[in-house]
This record gives structure tokens, C-alpha cells and sequence, in this order.
């Protein structure tokens, strides 16, 4: 069957209202999708799993009358299960990890109508800040194929660039989300903690710092697929504040005047490579004359001790992963199952105790307190999502032993964006800029503590006074 020639053209709810009306059948949404990881895949690594198959099956069952009906859709390979189908966590120790049932967010996402036809590559359990897994290869940015798609969900973020689809699955734990979204010239919205479940396995990710979404070409697409899937699950530990409203309603509305801050600058107080800055600086310009009140400023992040804390919980969290892996196994997880980044933060989490856990978590729930304090002066913070543009590939090595290194360049690269994983608020980084090497740099804004509303509504007027869906890399 022929593909569709105009797929470019349309966002997910456009190709869902071309279904829709009739103009076009899933099925050749489906082929044109497919033929596209076929052709461009092989150059960037993108897409590690291909259920093609099980993607014809679900539209030949029939598909729900959801608002995403029809359009083909990738999920990350990371945590979210699809039953039939493997989810690796990107490790050679995962690798036959097949789900005997669906986690809850996947449920939603075909209760849409939304036809899932593979999985996106991802760093080792999510552990970096590139998509460079020892066990199925680098993600290259379309952008740049020498350069990196960021992480964790690199592989998604350079599969909606590339165009194989307008809108995937997307996970942020430490800036997973929103470092491919600057990377590859999208918009990335993480939610605020707990607004998208993480069930039913599940009550929570890495002590309720991972947030679950996606990456998209529109806003649009991102607040719809937020209406479509937030709110809790039976059974969930804790909830978001409710959202009563429409994400997709809040996109097309004014956002009024906001009181903005902003800073270039990393929170150790040095300045951000030139490219960003210029990013930033033209950003308040913009929300300047767009009528906002912009001032610099910045909360103060005591970088040493974010690091400690989170850490402990991230390995904390890395740890239990494999002692699970390898009680399902019955046998012990081999060195060479493993990048050699994993286990030396599954070593260093032997070194914390049960008390530093609960000193972690009591650190970020206070974090989230000072920054709700913060907020009350400040609507939205503007900051770099990336202080650097998109590194090239290799620069960050999971199996090199100089970690010294690793760290410097990591904490250069992305200094601050895990903050707002551990004070739960939504944060999104929007592609307004390109530098002249013509990669993209990405504007971080951050709100209160469970108003993702306001973010929409601000991401919308963006949009529309310098839209970016119309750049595509040449790839």
C-alpha cells in the first residue's frame, strides 16, 4: 500500500482528524511511518525495537475512537511495558525482558487510539545525559549525525526530528525530556510529579523525580497527549494537583503578563558557552516584548549537595533494578552485562545507607519548598535547558574509567536541570533557537509546582510569534 506523501504537514492531531473525516486510513499512516524508519533508522539509531506487526494487529482489532486514533506512536524503551514485547532499560542484562501485560501509561496511549509500532533507544537505565548504549549503539542527532541526541530519551527525540512520527514517548528523571528535546530541535514538556501514572508495577520513579510524556513538533500535540493521559491510577501512592480543564483549551489562550526571571548562567555562577547565551538573551528579548515583566535572576542551587543527594537516590534505585534482574535470572548479573557506568553507580549505592536515603528524600521534598517560596516572587524561570550546544557523540563514554572526566563534562553539559526532577515541577524546554553550526538550543521554562497550565499557554504564544515546526533537518 502507498504511504502518505503530505505526512509532513501535520502534527498528531492533525493526521487524527484526517482519520477522523475519512481523508486517510491507519494503515497508510502506519506504512508511511514505517517506510521511514526503514529508509533514515539506519542513520541514527533511533528505533532499537520494530513491532510492526503488533501495530497491524491493533488496527486490524479495531481501533478505540480516541483523540490520537490512528497515528503511529513509539514508546521509549525504558521502564513502560507493552505486553508481547521486550523493554531492555538499554542493558544486554534486560535484554529478554518480554512484559506479560501492559503498564498503565501504555494502556492509555492505545485507549487513544494511538497504534504503537516500536521502542526508541535509551542511555543504560537511563543513566545519562546522551543515548550511547554499549548494547545497541549510539542515537546520532538529524541535525548532525556526529553530535548527540541527548538522553535519556534520545532515541525518541531525534525519531520525531527525523519525522518518522510528530509525537513519542518521552521520560524525564534528571532532564530526559527536555536535554533531546534542545538537542533535536523540539518541544519537551515534563509534567509535574506523579501527573502521569507510573503503574502497575510501580508507584513511583527514582523516590517521584521521573515524570513520564513525550516529545512533539507542536504544543499542541504535547498538552493533548497530557489530557489523554494524566491523573492517577487506582492504587497510586500519591497524586498531582488536579487538573479539572483541557491542556490542549489552555494552548490557544493568552497567558496574560507574567513575571519572568532568567539567567544565562550555571548555578555554580559561570557563564554558559557563548551560542546559549546569545539563545537565552534573545528569549527574554522576545517574552519582553511580548509583554512580560523580565528581570535576571536565578534561585541558589548548592550544585555539590543536589548531586550527593540525588546520587543516592538514583542509586539506590540503579541497584534494586539489577538485584531484581538477577533474582529473575536466579543467577548474578555478569560484568559484561553491564557499562561500567552502571556498576560503578550500583557500587557507590553500597556505600549509602537506609539513613541517607531518607536524608535525600528529605532533601528534595525541602528543595521543592524553597523553589514554591521562589515562585511566589516569580510565574516562570527561564534558564538554558543545555549550557552547551549538542556535544558530539563519544565525548561522554559509559565505559570509560575516567570518571572524572565523565562527570566534569556532565556537569558542564547539563548543570541544574535535575533540580526540577526533584522539586516536581513542570518544566519544558522550547526550540526558539538555532546557532550557527545549525544545531539547536533549547529555552528552559520552569513553573509552579503542578501548573503545567500556565506553561501550555505561554509555550503557545511562543509558538506563534516564532514558530519552529517549519525547520527540518536536511537528513
Amino acid at each position: 500500500m502507498a504511504g502518505f506523501s503530505d505526512y509532513d504537514k501535520y502534527d498528531a492531531l492533525g493526521l487524527a482528524e484526517l482519520v477522523r473525516n475519512g481523508a486517510i486510513k491507519p494503515e497508510e499512516l502506519l506504512d508511511e511511518a514505517i517506510g521511514r524508519v526503514e529508509k533514515t533508522n539506519p542513520k541514527i539509531n533511533a528505533v532499537i525495537f520494530k513491532h510492526y506487526d503488533e501495530a497491524r494487529r491493533q488496527i486490524e482489532s479495531g481501533l478505540p475512537e480516541g483523540r490520537f486514533k490512528g497515528v503511529p506512536f513509539l514508546l521509549k524503551d525504558l521502564h513502560l511495558l507493552y505486553k508481547g514485547t521486550v523493554t531492555s532499560f538499554g542493558s544486554a542484562a534486560y535484554k529478554d525482558n518480554k512484559a506479560d501485560h501492559n503498564s498503565t501509561l501504555t494502556t492509555r496511549y492505545l485507549e487513544a487510539g494511538l497504534v504503537i509500532f516500536g521502542k526508541t533507544n535509551s542511555p543504560e537505565f537511563g543513566l545519562s545525559v546522551t543515548t550511547e548504549p554499549h548494547h545497541y549503539g549510539p542515537t546520532r542527532n538529524p541535525w548532525n549525525t556526529e553530535h548527540s541526541a541527548g538522553g535519556s530519551s534520545g532515541g525518541a527525540a531525534a525519531a520525531v526530528a527525523a519525522g518518522f512520527l510528530p509525537v513519542a514517548n518521552a521520560s524525564d528523571g534528571g532532564g530526559s525530556i527536555r536535554i533531546p528535546a534542545s538537542a533535536c530541535g523540539l518541544f519537551g514538556m515534563k509534567p509535574t510529579r506523579a501527573r502521569t501514572p507510573m503503574g502497575p508495577d510501580r508507584g513511583e520513579g527514582w523516590a517521584g523525580m521521573s515524570s513520564a510524556h513525550a516529545v512533539s513538533r507542536s504544543v499542541r500535540d504535547s498538552a493533548a497527549m497530557l489530557d489523554v493521559t494524566h491523573g492517577p491510577a487506582a492504587g497510586d501512592p500519591y497524586a498531582a494537583p488536579a487538573f479539572a480543564g483541557s491542556y490542549l483549551d489552555e494552548v490557544s489562550k493568552a497567558p496574560g503578563k507574567l513575571c519572568i526571571s532568567f539567567t544565562t548562567k550555571r548555578p555554580n555562577g559561570t557563564q554558559s558557552h557563548g551560542d546559549v547565551v546569545k539563545a537565552i538573551e534573545a528569549t527574554a528579548k522576545l517574552l519582553a516584548d511580548l509583554g512580560h515583566h523580565v528581570e535576571e535572576d536565578a534561585p541558589a542551587i548548592d550544585v555539590e549537595e543536589m548531586a550527593k543527594h540525588q546520587g543516592t537516590l538514583i542509586g539506590a534505585n540503579t541497584l534494586f533494578a539489577l538485584n531484581m534482574r538477577a533474582a529473575e535470572l536466579g543467577r548474578g548479573i555478569a560484568k559484561e552485562e553491564i557499562e561500567f557506568f552502571t556498576s560503578l553507580v550500583s557500587e557507590l549505592a553500597k556505600t549509602r545507607s537506609a539513613a541517607d536515603y531518607v536524608a535525600a528524600t528529605l532533601y528534595i521534598h525541602q528543595m521543592g519548598r524553597k523553589f514554591a517560596a521562589y515562585h511566589e516572587r516569580y510565574d516562570i524561570h527561564l534558564s538554558p535547558t543545555l549550557s552547551l550546544p549538542p556535544i558530539k557523540l563519544g565525548a561522554l563514554n559509559t565505559m570509560s574509567p575516567d570518571v572524572g572526566a565523565y562527570l566534569a563534562l556532565s556537569a558542564e553539559y547539563v548543570p541544574s536541570i535535575g533540580v526540577y526532577n526533584m522539586t516536581g515541577q513542570p518544566s519544558m524546554s522550547v526550540p526558539l533557537h538555532w546557532n550557527g553550526e545549525g544545531l539547536p538550543i533549547g529555552s528552559m521554562f520552569t513553573g509552579r509546582f503542578g501548573d503545567e497550565a500556565t506553561l501550555f499557554r505561554l509555550a503557545g504564544q511562543l509558538e506563534a510569534a516564532q514558530p519552529w515546526a517549519h525547520r527540518r533537518p536536511t537528513i
